[in-house]
């Protein structure tokens, strides 16, 4: 019954918005007004309210709050800064402050006045006229407070919902500031991303979105259909092969920072559609890759926070170089006692189903060796770790290792046991390139979905010659998590997948 109510009620406030909307046109209002020419915001008059007091401002925003007076009326509105509070006196505005009364929370104004300080010391705006830009015809959810009887603040009807604000972004937005900044620095760090391979001599560059072949990661991709071509085209999991192409074509550095699509589940550090940085870098290793990768995300951390050390989930991560350095094989068998690279198949099963690990069957030994990794040694990632040589099963784009059979050269970066960039010393040898495409050809044919395809076109491009090469791929989804201590990707996504609203 509840519920019921609450919906006539909603229902009632938009039918009484419409006949306001109505009223605003009977009076020869534009009520979706074309332009306004704003020269201030709201923190910025607050900022130097002692250069600004009693000049002329034009300012533009949502109203937030309402306060009626008969003759006058105060209001707070919203713009790209924040919230200042407006002053309309009926003698100022004429017979247009009628208008006002037809306003309502939601409406987007703008207002001509000067700058002034109320009696109880409020910096705000006298508005000598304003004008009506959009009239909202749904009510925002605006939360409302009151004290508890031991004088604590209680918000009520707050906006809280995580699914539905994951939906109507826009409302998270207009009702959350620190949603909004979330993505100011989501933008300042890809900025300062940019700015540090730029300034290293990396050229930024595109590769295809659309891809006769899927390549570069381990990953069930998107299927799409050209119909002129009548050919299938895959969404990109990867811009790995593409990349690594024009470091065969002579370009010594190249990076992109770009959508890749990949056809899994949904978690908190998975979204189909997510943003990636991967850059590669002529005549170096992994070994200079660590350095590079540690330097440039403590750059970005001084320059866009102002430090390097983080409050996360309650963990003091410190991001200053050198993180640690761990291979992966050496630290399982400090965890479980066993040479994983030794140990039969048969081994590494029973060993994972001691720790209630679920199996599909048929997994390779790589496959096994990393299973038992997720569960044993990245849960204690805390501190920026780079995990180092991996099986070869797991990885047919790096290179072997120089003095270790069985490996290659790669590590992964963890932080709060979470994976936020893979990188290699990449595999230039275009004999073994085909050799581990075939390898996976063959896991493919027993199940595998996620195995990489035989791209023969990359292939032939090594044949012509690619120098040594060392490669990165960073997850900037779940960096931007880490670095504004959100708890799940959909917080750093504007727009994050989300299952059908029945």
């Amino acid at each position: 019954m509840e519920n019921v109510n609450q919906e006539q009620e909603y229902n009632s406030l938009v039918q009484r918005r419409h006949e306001e909307l109505n009223a605003l046109i009977e009076k020869g209002i534009q009520p979706f007004a074309y332009n306004f020419d704003i020269n201030n915001y709201s923190q910025t008059i607050k900022n130097n309210f002692d250069q600004l007091e009693n000049k002329d401002v034009k300012i533009a925003g949502r109203i937030m709050a309402i306060r009626r007076m008969g003759k006058a009326s105060f209001a707070h509105i919203q713009d790209n800064e924040g919230k200042i509070q407006i002053y309309l006196k009926k003698d100022d505005v004429g017979d247009y402050y009628d208008v006002f009364k037809l306003l309502d929370i939601g409406d987007i104004i703008g207002v001509e006045g000067f700058v002034f300080k109320t009696k109880t010391g409020e910096i705000s705006v006298h508005g000598k006229s304003f004008i009506v830009l959009s009239k909202s015809i749904r009510p925002i959810p605006i939360p409302k407070e009151s004290l508890d009887e031991q004088g604590n603040k209680v918000i009520h009807d707050q906006f809280s919902d995580k699914e539905l604000r994951y939906r109507q972004r826009y409302l998270d937005l207009i009702l959350n500031s620190d949603v909004k900044e979330v993505f100011r620095m989501r933008s300042k760090v890809i900025t300062e991303i940019r700015k540090y391979l730029d300034g290293n001599g990396l050229l930024e560059v595109e590769t295809p979105i659309l891809q006769p072949l899927y390549g570069g990661a381990t990953a069930r991709p998107f299927v799409s259909h050209h119909n002129a071509l009548d050919i299938d085209l895959y969404l990109r999991i990867a811009d790995e092969l593409y990349l690594k192409r024009l470091i065969v074509g002579g370009f010594d550095g190249v990076y992109e920072i770009s959508k890749d699509f990949r056809n899994e589940g949904m978690d908190k550090t998975h979204n189909p559609e997510f943003t990636m940085l991967e850059l590669y870098v002529a005549y170096k290793d992994y070994f200079w890759m660590m350095e590079f990768v540690e330097n440039m995300v403590a750059n970005l951390c001084k320059n866009v926070f102002g430090r390097t050390e983080f409050e996360i989930e309650g963990n003091k991560i410190n991001f200053n170089p050198p993180w640690q350095r761990i291979s992966m094989v050496d630290e399982l068998k400090n965890k479980v006692g066993i040479d994983v690279l030794a140990a039969s198949n048969e081994e590494l099963i029973k060993l994972l189903k001691t720790k209630n690990v679920d199996m599909e069957g048929g997994e390779s030994k790589g496959k096994l060796i990393d299973l038992l990794f997720e569960v044993t040694v990245q849960p204690d990632l805390i501190q920026p770790t780079f995990i180092t040589d991996y099986p070869v099963e797991l990885s047919p784009l790096a290179k072997k290792h120089r003095s270790r059979e069985g490996l290659v050269e790669r590590f992964e970066g963890f932080i709060l046991g979470r994976e936020i960039c893979n990188a290699f010393s990449e595999l230039n040898d275009p004999i073994d390139q085909r050799s581990r495409f075939e390898d996976q050809a063959k896991m493919k044919e027993e199940g595998d979905e996620e195995a990489h395809q035989i791209d023969e076109d990359f292939v032939r491009a090594l044949e012509y010659g690619m120098p040594p090469t060392a490669g990165l791929g960073i997850g900037i989804d779940r960096l931007i998590m880490l670095l504004t201590n959100q708890p799940s990707i959909r917080d750093v996504i504007l727009f994050p997948q989300m299952r059908p609203q029945k």
